[in-house]
């Protein structure tokens, strides 16, 4: 799933962070602070919205990024799912084990 390749990289994952606290922020204001290129932010906004976890907003002339949930409420799904197979696993050795 693209959303745990998206949100593996520290700045990546930094940017889903100030977009959740912050709200939506243009690339000049995500980039404010940091040692990080408006253009090295731009890329990892790209990859982001790829996975489906930021949106970007016209606002006049200036687009904005905002945190997209829908994505990222699936890939929990998803690791609640695998999370109980491993349980299911684990008990079915445990009971072979104790045989």
């Amino acid at each position: 799933m693209s959303v745990f390749a998206a949100l593996g990289d520290a700045t990546r994952l930094g940017l889903i962070v100030a977009l959740c606290t912050a709200g939506a922020m243009s690339t000049a204001q995500l980039t404010a602070g940091t040692t990080v290129s408006r253009q090295a932010i731009t890329k990892h906004l790209r990859v982001l919205a790829d996975a489906g976890l930021v949106r970007d907003i016209k606002v006049g002339r200036e687009r904005l990024w905002a945190f997209d949930p829908r994505y990222l409420q699936e890939a929990r799904q998803s690791l609640e799912l695998i999370a109980q197979q491993w349980d299911h696993a684990l008990l079915q050795l445990k009971r072979a084990v104790e045989r």
